[in-house]
């Protein structure tokens, strides 16, 4: 039996894989992955990590084989999973966007609705998914399970697919049309529920999602750091909303501050000549691994 002082952690294997590693580096957890073992060495030794494909993680949390694990919310609702989530973590394989399960037809296909799947075949890798949504819009139609490929399988072998998307490019160039959409997903972070219950593993679980929000929040922000004349910080205040709360602190030279402060990284483009012009010298633009409020 594994000590107490030992956290289970199931990560995604396949397309999630690569970007889930990269932000937990910058969340501080060191990972290596090899090809020979689905144990990868992590430099936490209060962690034990299993590389799992997502579409399994939510089980193997629920049934306790797992302490906890990231995968994607649409998993967790395929499995019927009962299981605590303690967050979402929005990142994806190529995209900060959420996924999304659609359904889609040939471009020349006559369906237009949902209602006109009545008698149909569906291919998809979420069968339950798929057998729900049709129960709700009181429509019957065969679902059968896709082993890959499902894109393809519309033109020729099915009236319809239920496919994952992030911007739908892969769909268009399939010449794929979509009709509606069952589902956003993101990855979450899971435990089971006697996991969570457990003091310890409960304040590791937290930790790793506090580090790991941290992480994702500064991907999307810079650093920025001025100097500027004490006369003109009012100004500079005064036309920049992004630069309300700063941290300002005197420099050596009489009359002058600097100012330090943390933005959105699309609009740094736009904010620096205006820091110029507002009398801002020594403009440094710096990256962030984390940001936690």
């Amino acid at each position: 039996m594994p000590s107490k002082n030992l956290l289970r952690l199931g990560l995604p294997k396949g397309s999630l894989q690569e970007a889930t590693l990269q932000k937990f580096a910058k969340a501080g957890f060191n990972i290596q992955v090899s090809s020979r073992s689905y144990v990868p060495y992590v430099d936490d030794a209060e962690l034990e990590i299993r590389m799992i494909r997502a579409q399994e993680i939510s089980r193997y949390v629920e049934h306790g084989y797992l302490d906890c694990g990231l995968t994607g919310h649409d998993w967790i609702v395929e499995n019927g999973s009962k299981v605590h989530e303690v967050g979402e973590f929005l990142f994806s394989k190529a995209t900060r966007q959420a996924a999304r399960w659609v359904l889609a037809v040939p471009e020349d296909s006559p369906i237009k609705s949902v209602k006109d799947l009545e008698g149909k075949r569906i291919a998809t890798e979420v069968v339950n998914l798929t057998k729900k949504y049709l129960k709700k819009n009181g429509v019957r139609a065969v679902v059968e399970f896709s082993w890959g490929a499902t894109e393809v399988k519309a033109h020729e072998l099915v009236d319809a697919i239920v496919d994952i998307t992030e911007t739908g490019s892969s769909l268009k160039a399939n010449k794929l049309r979509i009709v509606d959409t069952l589902l956003t997903s993101t990855p979450r972070l899971i435990v089971n529920h006697d996991a969570w219950k457990d003091s310890w593993k409960r304040r590791k679980v937290e930790t790793l999602a506090l580090l790991l929000k941290g992480a994702l929040e500064a991907e999307t922000k810079v650093g920025l750091k001025m100097n500027i004349a004490s006369s003109r910080l009012a100004e500079l205040l005064a036309k920049l909303p992004a630069l309300r709360n700063p941290t300002i602190s005197s420099l050596s030279q009489e009359g002058w501050v600097a100012v330090e402060t943390i933005i959105d990284e699309h609009v740094v483009r736009d904010i620096i000549p205006q820091l110029k012009d507002a009398g801002a010298e020594g403009i440094i633009e710096y990256p962030l691994n984390k940001v936690v409020y």
